[in-house]
């Protein structure tokens, strides 16, 4: 099932994607739901985020290629991690597919993609096994981690180098049922590939990471987590276009525009 979050005629709703059209739906896909009569044309909704997270996570380092990357940008050899570790996102820089990514007048212009797997949490989960951690799964999106890398590298934390007003985009939408392995993720910066790799090279898969973080912090539904990226890609400026595209889910498409 695929679910979303859009706005027609200045209401916001959730709904269910069924082709080319929208069944709005009253209530949350994560509580007490139904269908109800009104059949929107996707091209006349304008698609949100697809859901508000309470916590917003962030795998951390969760691909060898990211760490090698990260380190070439530094000049220094990659540094593996041992374990997972866990951070945070603000939900308050989260924006849909469709929308601009602001660059703030101090940046120095050029942010940076990663594309990630978003993984939506289903239930509460507090001190779950890994084998049973994939049950907690509602299902999976798309998100774009945008970062300033001298910000990132010059502060002693990564509140402006990863948080910025618009830096995490969402979307377009949530599909359930999925298999949690094998998804294929691309990132396009003005059309050209600048990565494709697979959900399989994560150094942790999602069941250790909702283990690992449920020992700790109990995750509620509608907590997400992105399970992190590939490379340390290059350089984006205002003007610029980025999409993540991830199989059988769809495409998630920004635009870099400068703070007025």
């Amino acid at each position: 099932m695929i679910w979303c979050r859009f706005e027609i005629d200045g209401e916001t709703s959730y709904g269910i994607v069924e082709g080319d059209h929208v069944v709005q739906v009253s209530g949350s896909p994560l509580g007490e739901h139904y269908n109800t009569h009104n059949r929107h044309p996707l091209r006349n909704v304008k698609l949100l985020a697809p859901i508000k997270p309470g916590m917003l996570y962030a795998a951390g380092p969760n691909y060898r290629g990211h760490v090698e990357g990260m380190a070439a940008r530094r000049g220094l050899p990659p540094n593996y991690p041992d374990r997972p570790s866990p951070n945070y996102r603000s939900v308050h820089a989260i924006i849909g597919s469709g929308e601009n990514i602001v660059v703030p007048k101090e940046s120095a212009g050029a942010v940076q993609p990663e594309g990630q797997l978003a993984v939506v949490i289903g239930r509460k989960a507090k001190n779950v096994s890994v084998d049973k951690a994939l049950d907690y799964v509602f299902g999976y999106t798309i998100g774009n981690d945008i970062s300033e890398r001298p910000w990132q590298q010059a502060d002693r934390t990564m509140f402006r180098s990863k948080n910025c007003d618009t830096w995490k985009p969402m979307g377009p939408w949530i599909v359930t049922d999925l298999p949690p392995e094998g998804f294929r993720i691309i990132v396009r910066h003005n059309g050209v590939t600048w990565q494709d790799f697979s959900s399989s090279d994560q150094i942790w898969d999602t069941a250790t990471w909702i283990h690992e973080i449920s020992k700790y912090a109990t995750l509620h539904p509608g907590d997400v987590l992105w399970m992190g990226t590939q490379g340390a890609d290059g350089d984006m400026v205002p003007g610029d276009i980025v999409e993540v595209e991830i199989s059988d889910i769809g495409v998630l498409k920004n635009y870099v525009v400068a703070e007025q």
